[in-house]
């Protein structure tokens, strides 16, 4: 079990940037894992900052890119659009860590990669996307949004969740800062690691 109180990595940037490598991997691959829902932020158009949790379902280490699942009608969408910022908080209570990661991020549906997350998703995860009317539409009652037929069951085939389909998108987060937090008692650590134009990574320890 990692200690509270110490830090345990070594004083070297590089090791430092590798875990976070490792623990964004694992939160995709993970439900258990801590930073498997991080909180993303996104802007508004009057400028207002817009937050929320969401699942991390994928995260590309090459590439820096983290993918999240949202429909296509919601705020969110409308917000990132084709290429707007995005700033991903996750924390890590066991390993008192905290990654705070910006970029841009952009809405993808008709690509082939949002094809493939979609065939990947279980029927219950693709009844999500059969909301009608669209999420944030204001209601007079409290409502799931589903159909009374299928809301509370799960999906027996594909035929039922078909048309959510038109409704399902990926929003991409391509991350180009990265700032490290790790809280102890005996002395905190903070790194910042921005990226360059040849995704080489330059990091620096800050004050915590």
């Amino acid at each position: 079990m990692e200690s509270a109180n110490t830090f345990d990595l070594p004083d070297d940037l590089d090791a430092v940037l590798a875990d976070v490598w490792q623990r964004l991997g694992r939160a995709a691959k993970d439900r258990r894992a801590a930073m498997h829902t991080p909180v993303v932020a996104t802007v508004t158009k009057a400028g207002i900052p817009s937050q929320r949790v969401m699942v991390l379902r994928a995260f590309d280490r090459a590439t820096a890119t983290l993918r999240f699942h949202t429909d296509a009608r919601a705020a969110k969408a409308e917000q990132v659009g084709s290429g707007s910022p995005v700033s991903i908080l996750g924390y890590d209570a066991g390993a008192k860590r905290q990654f705070r990661l910006s970029g841009t991020a952009r809405i993808e549906t008709d690509t082939p990669a949002a094809d493939r997350a979609w065939a990947e998703a279980t029927l219950f995860a693709r009844r999500c996307y059969l909301a009608d009317p669209a999420p944030g539409t204001v209601s007079d009652l409290p409502v799931s949004g589903l159909a009374a037929d299928i809301e509370g069951r799960k999906p027996e085939d594909e035929a039922e969740v078909a048309p959510g389909r038109a409704n399902f998108a990926l929003l991409m987060a391509d991350i180009d800062t990265v700032e490290f937090l790790h809280l102890a008692h005996t002395g905190h650590r903070r790194a910042l690691f921005v990226r360059s134009p040849v995704d080489a990574w330059q990091g620096k320890w800050l004050v915590p």
